[in-house]
């Protein structure tokens, strides 16, 4: 099983070609961002329709602590006998924490070089992991983002790395890990604050990835590599409702934060829009939040709703979906309680775990910080 490094010079003159005529057709217009973006001459008027009225079909409980004494749990992910598996960004340290708050630690990742935005972040299990016992993780490394396979028996070992070359920054890492309803392993990355590498099909960066367990493409994927989407700035947050739609959240620069629908082989505007205004080259989010009521990272679907973790909004906001998944009116959960909010996850029993991320360097940490919430939802 070799090692895969996406390098970008090789493919940049393919990329031109796919660039010039694999843009996909553009979601509703909306409103442009102050010197962000522009709608195509003769595009309609970029204005949002109103959103349906849509009752959400739960509401959250009072959270409770599940574990406390973290520092900057960063992903959340569940092992079949229903422990969850957690990552530390500054640590490198991987946990597992058992529905009644044990806290064990599985191992520490080696190879990880924290600094900024980077360190350990995203960690998926496999869909088949009572046959292959597989864990996968993303981090920060000395040079660039990785994706490494490891065996899990209680502890980590045979270490693979089945994706090297994403760009990596003092900002804008991504690092979100899932494995889809397809079966296949998304992955989401930023632009490491090098904007053009999202509209860069020869380049990881800005991107959302789908691949097999081994970094290959995954089989449909639009462009023969492991690019999925482009035009991304920053994305931390995947999540699939009941039908198979995929959505994600995207940090925004000044202005707007974002919602999206993601869909094969779209570019999603990045430098050349934030927010609304897509016109019919790039494609628009479902919503928007302005940037002091969001920075979303961590996504879920729960119950009928999207949940996703703001940052500097710190708070918890449920986007009710419809059954053809239009999105209703965000609601803002626990504004203010718990500080910074970054991870979120559906736990087997469909409640939501939900991390704080209150010692990353931007939060003022309280007693007890940082934590993993249980959330009802009722």
């Amino acid at each position: 099983m070799s090692n895969r490094t996406f390098r970008r010079g090789a493919r940049r003159g393919a990329a031109a070609t796919v660039l010039a005529g694999a843009l996909a057709a553009a979601l509703t217009a909306g409103c442009v961002p102050d010197g962000a973006g522009r709608a195509d001459a003769g595009d309609p008027p970029a204005t949002r329709p109103a959103p349906p009225t849509v009752t959400p079909e739960s509401g959250p409980r009072t959270p409770r602590t599940l574990v406390a004494d973290l520092a900057v749990p960063w992903a959340v992910a569940f092992l079949p006998s229903g422990d969850a598996l957690v990552t530390e960004r500054d640590s490198a340290r991987l946990l597992r924490v058992t529905p009644a708050g044990r806290v064990g630690e599985v191992g520490v990742i080696r190879n990880v070089s924290p600094a900024g935005e980077g360190g350990l972040l995203g960690v998926a299990v496999s869909p088949r992991f009572a046959q292959d016992r597989s864990v996968f993780v993303y981090f920060t490394a000395a040079n660039d983002n990785r994706i490494v396979r490891y065996r899990y028996d209680r502890t980590l070992s045979n270490p693979v790395t089945i994706l090297s070359g994403i760009p990596k920054g003092a900002i804008h890492n991504g690092g979100r890990l899932a494995f889809g309803p397809d079966g296949y392993l998304y992955a989401s990355t930023g632009e490491s604050g090098d904007r053009p590498l999202s509209q860069d099909l020869g380049s990881l960066g800005g991107k959302i990835l789908r691949m097999t367990t081994e970094g290959r493409p995954a089989p449909g994927n639009p462009f023969g590599s492991v690019v999925w989407t482009y035009g991304h700035r920053n994305v931390q947050g995947m999540a699939w409702d009941p039908s198979g739609r995929m959505y994600a959240t995207e940090f925004g620069q000044n202005t707007y934060d974002e919602v999206n629908l993601i869909q094969k082989g779209h570019n999603y505007g990045w430098p050349e829009v934030e927010g609304f205004g897509g016109g019919r080259k790039y494609t628009d989010p479902l919503l928007t939040w302005p940037t002091s009521e969001s920075s979303p990272s961590g996504l879920a679907y729960a119950r009928g709703s999207l949940w996703a973790a703001a940052l500097r909004g710190q708070r918890l906001w449920q986007i009710p979906l419809t059954a053809a998944g239009r999105v209703g009116e965000p609601i803002a959960r626990f504004k203010g309680e718990y500080g910074r909010l970054r991870a979120v996850a559906t736990s087997p029993d469909r409640n939501l775990y939900v991390g704080t991320s209150n010692k990353d360097g931007r939060g003022n940490p309280r007693p007890g910080d940082d934590r993993i919430l249980v959330v009802p939802l009722k």
